[in-house]
């Protein structure tokens, strides 16, 4: 048989077709706006939008009215509440750029966390009078976690109090060592109407109508001009050895080193270039964006992606085996969409593809994009919704059935407060029963259960509002009246002195045979600061207990700590060593060993000293000055304990003060309220979890 070989012309074209390819991806930017609630990201995102090519046939929205893109559920509609991340899509300067808004909120924090996995970039948004808020740092560290690199934008530059040198300096003192800003405001409070681009030397102002006019530095700004980007060259040089050479050698940066060195410097994440703006006033959005496509990286751009146990990885190449991950699934009644990054391979309609983690086989019937368009096929760096999996949850991991990997999970905080929930009518106890199960699928920090004493459903989440926009979504979704009970926290229950070579003996009687398993153990409490909520280990001969046999220990020892010897809420900070075993030489079998190790580590739980913990908030609250008072007065009645006062935004008659206390979540049940009570309605606080401690007993 002869064998063809290829002509020139259709290597070419091979050829070609590859490279438009790879320059396709190269434009790509999967980007988050990041900030703590009420910063401005939904109104950054949604003037990008406007500005860009989907934004042009549509009136700009609003935030406050309700009326953004991304804002889009009912729930969204009430102003200062972002439950969901929205992912969008727009094209900008030959870019295809993919936005999620991410919530601001604590209690949506699972939800950022999933979106940042599969992100390359992010905005931080910041408020140019708050400065680094709670949020804003909590998400920032997120982002540090996942190596997702960032610039960040001083919003709000137009309000009374803005100063863009004070959140630099906040930025630096609480987040990062090298912010670097590349722009001067030009006025200052209600006068801002631009920013100076120090990497271009040029001035860019805006029309009150929204519109953009380039020109000249002004002349009184010439001075402070020249000294800040003389400023901004020697922290690049510091930072950049090719900068430094030039420098060195010149004395000074030109526009394209600063630009190279710029790039480099935020994809490694040394530093953290600064923008400014006013995005309600529609100032800043442009350079922005402009800096989103030339600092931020490509999917080519980031490391490869490795497998969960690092053995192995793959790059952004539509000829590798396809590997993608799912970070968020939408369960309606009539339709389930799997929303998904994929990283390497090409994925096309009537795919079958392999979840790892529940290893079926799950077959593509629709492949969608952020636009809502459907497509045939998506390449490395695609972020798309496709149709057809039934199994699959968040975190998954679907790829190529031959070259099967597991990409590591988007990690979940555990849910710290619980509450009953019930159909208003016995008729929709089945309505209610799927349609939490369909909730639990979306959002994997929810947890649904069945009380064991009562019989009723329960709801746990990571906090009152993540439970409040849960149920509604569940009404709205379901059409069932839900009838919720008083919310109550998640206890835990932790060791405060173990026992050291407890023996649990273990025997199963089959007909006629008896089977016996030994096991000893070593229980002990976690060291303070551990990050493990359990570890175990075993100094045990393979020969005298088979490696199959310790997994199944192991397993077994997790079960035992889900309920607790006091009062049956799950163990935490528990370290156990198994340092020998014994079995039956033929009839002993994995569950039989599971059983055991369950039933050993529960009677070794109940020999050691315990005690109930209760989970504790950080409280960051804005009041009035001549509230101040009143309000740590209240907090230390709901047993907080005060942690700082310092003066706040808000200078003269509306001066403000903030307080910072740690609070036992319990108490913090119904305090909206009553802060605005104390407070005729202006003071504000937000809250982070802060680990747990010791409840107080009981008493009576």
């Amino acid at each position: 048989m002869r064998t063809r070989t290829p002509s020139s012309s259709s290597t070419d074209t091979a050829g070609t077709a590859a490279a438009a390819v790879t320059a396709g991806i190269a434009a790509v930017r999967n980007l988050g706006i990041l900030a703590h609630v009420d910063a401005g990201q939904t109104t950054v995102t949604e003037r990008i939008l406007h500005l860009t090519d989907i934004g042009r046939a549509r009136e700009r929205g609003e935030a406050g009215e309700g009326t953004t893109v991304t804002d889009c559920r009912p729930r969204e509609r009430e102003p200062g509440i972002a439950a969901f991340a929205a992912a969008v899509g727009c094209h900008w300067a030959g870019h295809r750029i993919t936005l999620i808004d991410t919530p601001g909120h604590i209690d949506f924090a699972g939800e950022v966390e999933r979106c940042l996995r599969v992100l390359d970039g992010a905005i931080a948004v910041f408020d140019a009078v708050a400065g680094v808020e709670p949020q804003s740092e909590s998400v920032w560290r997120q982002a540090e976690r996942h190596g997702v690199p960032r610039i960040a934008f001083v919003n709000k530059l137009d309000r009374a109090g803005a100063d863009l040198d004070t959140a630099v300096a906040d930025i630096r003192r609480r987040l990062h060592p090298h912010p670097l800003p590349v722009q001067l405001p030009i006025g200052t409070e209600d006068s801002f109407t631009g920013v100076v681009d120090l990497v271009h030397l040029r001035a860019l102002t805006w029309h009150d109508d929204g519109t953009p006019a380039r020109g000249p530095v002004p002349a009184h700004l010439h001075t402070a001009t020249a000294r800040r980007r003389r400023a901004l060259e020697e922290a690049v040089a510091e930072l950049h050895p090719r900068a430094l050479e030039e420098y060195c050698a010149t004395g000074a940066l030109t526009t394209d080193t600063l630009t190279t060195a710029l790039r480099d410097l935020t994809r490694t994440g040394e530093a953290v270039v600064v923008l400014c703006g006013s995005a309600y006033r529609n100032r800043g959005i442009e350079p922005l964006l402009d800096a989103a496509v030339a600092y931020l990286p490509s999917p080519l751009d980031v490391p490869p992606t490795y497998s969960a146990d690092r053995t192995q990885h793959r790059r952004a190449d539509p000829r590798q085996p396809l590997t993608a991950l799912v970070f968020r699934v939408t369960a309606a009644p009539t339709a389930r969409l799997t929303h998904l990054r994929l990283y390497a391979g090409t994925l096309r309609t009537g795919d079958t593809v392999l979840d790892t983690t529940t290893s079926r086989r799950e077959r593509v019937a629709r492949i969608l994009t952020v636009h809502h368009a459907e497509t045939d096929h998506a390449l490395p760096g695609d972020i798309v919704a496709v149709a057809g999996p039934r199994h699959t949850r968040a975190g998954a991991t679907l790829c190529d059935p031959e070259h099967p990997i597991a990409l590591e999970a988007p990690a979940h905080a555990e849910p710290v407060v619980t509450v009953a929930v019930e159909a208003r009518t016995a008729a929709d106890t089945d309505r209610l029963a799927a349609a939490l199960a369909r909730l639990a699928e979306e959002d994997p920090s929810l947890r649904v259960a069945t009380d064991p004493d009562t019989g009723r459903r329960t709801l746990s989440g990571l906090g009152e509002l993540h439970l409040a926009a849960a149920v509604e979504k569940t009404r709205r979704d379901s059409g069932v009246e839900v009838v919720t009970g008083r919310p109550h926290v998640a206890l835990r229950e932790a060791l405060t002195e173990g026992v050291t070579g407890f023996v649990h003996r273990h025997t199963e009687q089959d007909g006629a045979t008896a089977r016996f398993t030994r096991l000893v153990l070593d229980v002990h409490p976690l060291a303070p600061g551990t990050e493990e909520d359990f570890t175990f280990t075993s100094t045990v001969a393979g020969a005298r207990l088979p490696h199959e046999y310790v997994q199944a220990v192991e397993a077994g020892c997790r079960d035992a700590l889900t309920h607790g010897p006091l009062a049956g809420h799950p163990v935490t900070g528990v370290a156990v060593t198994l340092t020998d075993g014994a079995t039956h030489p033929q009839e002993s079998s994995g569950p039989a060993l599971r059983t055991a190790a369950r039933l050993g580590l529960g009677e070794a739980l109940r020999a050691s000293r315990t005690h109930v913990l209760e989970p504790l908030a950080e409280v960051d609250v804005t009041v009035p000055q001549d509230a101040l008072g009143a309000v740590l007065g209240d907090l230390a009645a709901r047993r907080g304990h005060i942690r700082s006062t310092h003066p706040g935004p808000g200078p003269g008659p509306g001066a403000t003060a903030k307080a910072t206390a740690l609070v036992p979540l319990a108490e913090l049940f119904g305090y909206a309220t009553r802060l605005r009570s104390r407070t005729q309605g202006r003071g504000t606080f937000t809250t982070r979890p802060a680990g747990y401690a010791p409840a107080p007993t009981p008493t009576g």
